[in-house]
């Protein structure tokens, strides 16, 4: 017996550690995933991000030189300087003595007038004396307003004024229009110099490029420098065409820097360092303050999901320049979260998410300030959302309180009213716009992850509901059971901290299975009771098959999970005690199975579902009370609920010694208001 006992400890031992690995395993997935996701959207935050254009007022506070850098011309200062440049070099050229013989040669071989050849002769020596290039290459330098070249003779170049120096049809003309007496210029035509004729000067491309660019690079295209931590612009300063280059050349700088230290992997693995770290206290906050969001890997993968996402958003955003960082309705996160999870939870996500998000951004300050003030504020003003109105409020708030900040914040760094920026206006309004759309991202959030809004449970409990309205038609005295059990829930609810939207609205459902067999459950039956041609076992039978019949309810309905909790762990693993007592009084001699009238189960795993067992057990009970007096109560609650304690109902759901004293004593209080209880009168003394 006792080495059965040893085995099932070190069986329940190695559960436990297999349960802390598999957890363990989770949180380290969760980080690396939402690390990796992260990072890689991640803009380089050593990028020089700012937007500012010319003659407009700077957006951003002080910006103060980290280093030392020259400012550059702008591109049109540049050019012209460039185009100076240009003009004052003087190109190569290589004068071509050998092709001078060569049309002299070819022209004694016409045969022509002695006389006329001579002549010729003596204008082609002058023409080429002057220099003859192409007419492509001539009209280039002309039109440039190149003033002299460099014509190489041997290892010497020349400077000639490119004034003197012909185009070939310059030449052709000069010749043809200096003539010889006794001969008119058609004479002269006739000889076909033309076809002849050819330029003496050869361009010496490589030569000359190679020299201009020496000239541009050694050109000084510096208007001077700014030092380290000299201010280069200030807040609502007007951008100027000086702070303008001065910007630009600093952009470069920063971003020539970012590059160099983004192919070290310095930057990167900075990155992931901070990113890993503000992950790693949101999973460490989770683990110690809320294990059961860790528990329920739906919880911790939405609260995650959501940081993740608006992250994404915001850097997409601002590395792309689409639109400014304030329009990201940053407070749909806290939002989603204190709906479906709790306001303290939202708020250290909301605070985490805001961090990364300020990463990308270059002046982070004013940023994280307006954003965790307003998530504060939609904490604090949407503790329940039980109707859409209140999206609308919030979001009403939430922009009012951007204004209201951004004008307080402005005034108190010294700004005036006409520094205010009438676009962070207009950004703040389109902030508040899109945090309309929480309420269908609401939805997309229940439907993704299986989780339950308080809107959702409001119109659950409406009694219209076509369930509850068949539940008062067709068995009214559970539907009354029902209510009574759903005031009592939701009281205790409130008292130890609990959901009591949620609790109210598993209460009204709990016993739905009901509806199949209603007149087997005393408080539906008006005169006979079938139970009394059934037999013990047989009658238990019906009774525990309303638990398998309200979850078969809940599918056809399509009630959220979390109802179908409450439906399934309201009677937990108990028995059907009053007929398993009947059986064996029956059968005293017999075996009894207790299995056979055992609940479905499981026991409650969330407070609220421990809460309503106890309401349901107790207001069950109650009925049955021969006198309503505050001491018979008072006896009753304490007998049922340390019953179930001693049981072990509760030995897996968050709910602690306090909150079932606290508990009893909310249910004794409602139990005497719901019964209008009297003190018991003293009997008088007969002796007296």
């Amino acid at each position: 017996m006792k080495l059965k006992q040893n085995r099932k400890a070190r069986t329940k031992l190695q559960q436990q550690k297999d349960h802390a690995m598999n957890l363990l395993l989770l949180k380290a997935a969760i980080v690396i995933v939402a690390t990796t996701i992260v990072v890689y959207f991640l803009p380089r935050t050593g990028e020089f991000n700012y937007s500012y254009e010319l003659n407009q007022p700077w957006h951003y506070g002080t910006m103060i030189s980290t280093q030392k850098f020259n400012i550059q011309m702008s591109d049109s200062t540049l050019g012209v300087k460039r185009d100076s440049l240009a003009r004052s070099f003087m190109p190569y050229f290589t004068r071509n003595t050998q092709l001078e013989s060569n049309v002299k040669e070819r022209l004694r071989r016409l045969n022509a007038d002695e006389r006329l050849e001579k002549h010729i002769i003596t204008m082609i020596d002058s023409v080429y004396q002057q220099g003859v290039m192409l007419g492509t290459m001539y009209d280039s330098l002309q039109n440039l307003g190149t003033t002299y070249i460099r014509v190489i003779r041997g290892n010497e170049a020349k400077i000639v004024p490119f004034d003197r120096v012909l185009s070939l049809h310059e030449a052709y003309q000069f010749i043809v229009g200096h003539g010889l007496a006794g001969f008119t210029n058609r004479d002269i035509r006739a000889l076909n110099i033309n076809t002849f004729l050819a330029e003496n000067l050869t361009y010496e491309s490589m030569k000359s490029a190679a020299e201009l660019q020496a000239a541009y690079e050694s050109m000084n295209s510096s208007l001077g420098f700014v030092r380290v931590n000299e201010k280069i612009v200030d807040r609502g300063e007007l951008v100027t065409e000086e702070i303008y280059q001065k910007l630009k050349s600093y952009e470069a700088v920063i971003n020539h820097h970012a590059e160099e230290t983004g192919r070290s992997g310095i930057l990167l693995w900075g990155q992931i360092a901070i990113v890993a770290f503000v992950f790693l206290l949101l999973v460490s906050y989770l683990s110690i303050f809320r294990a059961d969001y860790v528990e329920n890997p739906r919880s911790a993968i939405l609260l995650f999901s959501l940081v993740v996402f608006f992250c994404v958003v915001s850097y997409v955003l601002v590395s792309r320049h689409l639109f400014h960082v304030f329009v990201i309705p940053c407070c749909m996160a806290p939002i989603i979260i204190r709906v479906f999870m709790d306001s303290r939870t939202a708020f250290i996500a909301h605070v985490m998410m805001v961090l990364l998000i300020s990463l990308s951004l270059n002046s982070p300050y004013e940023f994280i300030l307006y954003q965790i003030i307003a998530g504060t504020v939609v904490i604090l003003s949407l503790r329940e959302l039980t109707q859409r109105s209140q999206i609308v409020q919030t979001a009403i708030m939430v922009t009012l309180t951007y204004y209201v900040f951004y004008v307080a914040y402005e005034f108190s760094i010294g700004a005036e009213v006409s520094d205010l920026d009438r676009r962070i206006f207009m950004y703040f309004g389109v902030n508040g716009l899109l945090l309309l759309f929480t309420y269908p991202f609401l939805w997309v959030m229940e439907k993704t992850f299986g989780f339950i809004s308080d809107v959702t449970l409001v119109e659950l409990s409406n009694i219209n509901h076509p369930l509850l309205q068949k539940m008062s038609e067709e068995a009214p005295g559970t539907f009354q059971h029902s209510m009574q059990v759903a005031n009592l829930a939701s009281e205790v609810a409130k008292k130890i901290g609990a959901k009591s939207q949620l609790v109210r609205t598993g209460a009204l459902y709990h016993d739905i299975g009901k509806l199949e067999r209603p007149v087997f459950y005393t408080e539906n039956q008006a005169g006979g009771n079938p139970h009394k041609h059934l037999s013990a076992m047989k009658s238990a039978e019906v009774i525990i098959s309303h638990v398998t019949s309200g979850l078969g309810l809940a599918d056809k309905y399509n009630l959220p999970e979390q109802i179908k909790g409450f439906i399934s762990t309201h009677h937990g693993l108990g028995k059907a005690k009053y007929f398993l007592i009947t059986y064996k009084n029956e059968h005293p001699d017999e075996s009894v199975d207790e299995n056979r009238f055992q609940y479905p189960g499981p026991n409650p795993r969330t407070k609220e579902e421990a809460i309503l067992m106890m309401a349901d057990s107790v207001e069950a009970a109650s009925r049955s009370l021969t006198e309503y007096t505050e001491e018979a109560i008072s006896e009753r609650v304490d007998s049922i609920v340390d019953t179930q304690v001693r049981e072990g109902y509760f030995r897996f759901c968050p709910i602690t010694f306090k909150d079932i004293e606290d508990a009893k004593e909310v249910m004794k209080e409602k139990l005497k208001i719901m019964y209008h209880t009297r003190i018991s009168y003293p009997e008088l003394n007969k002796n007296a």
